[in-house]
């Protein structure tokens, strides 16, 4: 001990009180789960989980109110017949998620280009293969396997693009700003010929949002706001579905009718909420259990609890944003933000509807809505993110040091 001074005496006891602490909270652990759990961004986790709680709760809350709109003389369904449904749901997505977390960045990317040309293919056969609800084509398939591809095809897009927009940095002569343009209007022709004008609008907001991350001049980008201001116009005039939308909420009809029954319903709770099970509002609404579930939370929760699940929305796109800061690879930066666009561009759409500030566009609520297809397709895309921001600890320690270092 002696030939030590006190300052390399005191970094031995620092090192070793560190190696015995990682230890003991399992960093030493390198199985294919301990590196996961370290590399995972455990806020970006645990804000997901909250939203998925939350879910279960609204849907337990809604659930009532579509049962008995779905039930007849002969047929009398359980008023938590969609909570149940629900749980299964969850129990289903929430492993899918986890394990496609798992994934490496490269293999993450992989499966979501693959995935992307099936689900495209899928979304080429609904007008052959499809069946008709509720006067729209949207869904392949039958029962329990009945899937809409769009849900998705949604997640495995923005990777993608992201992907194909990327080969810019190694390849600047690939027209890659045409070709995503080309692959997304293809998209939405095919969307709104179903009719599905949301999704249209969801899958346009994504490759706008990549562009905007892209690097694109200025005049690029007016040039893009510009024309897509012309479209929809265009949409307005010669797309009876927009025409008709539009026209309901800014001028009355069954559509408005819609959206006022949501207003009232959201605001009947005030602050606090009439208290769980006690709405009544809900019972009015045409689908309380998936596009207007907002609604049924304001009613029964209050007004304070829509802030803050509106606040937990914001703070995943936030703790996303902020865990890009130091991201170095291009793909994985704008991947990422493709996911997080589609992710909170559907949670604002939603929002919006219910609180009249947008035309009625059947979008449902991330991970708190209820419906098979999209909470599956959510938690895939969820997965996908968790695996695009994991982090190597001791990179991340590495790089530090050498900054110190530096510096």
């Amino acid at each position: 001990m002696a030939e030590h001074g006190p300052k390399q005496l005191a970094g031995a006891i620092a090192a070793r009180g560190r190696e015995t602490m990682e230890n003991r909270l399992g960093r030493a652990d390198r199985s294919a789960i301990g590196v996961w759990f370290w590399e995972l961004d455990r806020v970006l986790l645990s804000l997901i989980v909250v939203l998925i709680a939350i879910g279960l709760l609204a849907v337990a809350a809604a659930s009532p109110a579509t049962a008995q709109r779905l039930s007849s003389s002969s047929v009398t369904l359980d008023p938590l017949y969609f909570f149940y449904r629900q749980l299964m749901w969850v129990t289903l997505a929430v492993p899918i998620m986890l394990l496609v977390s798992m994934l490496p960045k490269e293999e993450a990317r992989r499966f979501a280009i693959i995935a992307f040309a099936i689900f495209f293919v899928l979304l080429l056969l609904v007008p052959i293969l499809g069946g008709e609800v509720n006067g729209s084509k949207r869904w392949i398939g039958h029962g329990f396997a009945k899937l809409q591809p769009s849900e998705f095809l949604k997640p495995f897009y923005a990777v993608t693009m992201a992907w194909i927009l990327s080969w810019k940095a190694k390849e600047p002569h690939i027209p890659v700003i045409p070709l995503t343009l080309g692959i997304t209007g293809l998209i939405a022709l095919l969307l709104m010929n179903q009719p599905d004008l949301g999704q249209t609008i969801i899958f346009c907001g994504i490759w706008f949002t990549l562009m905007l991350v892209g690097g694109l001049s200025v005049r690029l980008l007016a040039g893009l706001v510009i024309g897509g201001l012309a479209l929809l116009l265009a949409a307005y005039v010669f797309y009876p579905v927009a025409t008709q939308r539009i026209d309901t909420w800014l001028f009355g009809g069954e559509t408005n009718d819609q959206i006022m029954l949501a207003y009232r319903t959201i605001t009947a709770g005030g602050l606090i909420g009439v208290g769980p099970g006690l709405g009544v509002e809900k019972f009015h609404l045409p689908e309380a259990h998936t596009d207007y579930i907002f609604s049924v939370i304001g009613e029964e929760f209050g007004i304070l609890p829509c802030i803050a699940i509106a606040m937990v929305f914001l703070a995943i796109i936030i703790r996303v944003l902020v865990r890009l800061l130091d991201e170095e690879d291009r793909f994985v930066i704008l991947a990422a933000t493709g996911l997080v666009a589609q992710f909170g561009g559907q949670a604002l759409i939603n929002m919006a509807v219910n609180l009249q500030l947008f035309p009625s566009k059947g979008m449902t609520l991330p991970f708190i809505s209820y419906g098979g297809s999209s909470l599956i397709a959510i938690g895939v895309g969820t997965g996908l993110l968790l695996a695009f921001t994991k982090r190597n600890p001791y990179l991340d320690r590495s790089r530090y040091i050498m900054k110190g270092a530096r510096g």
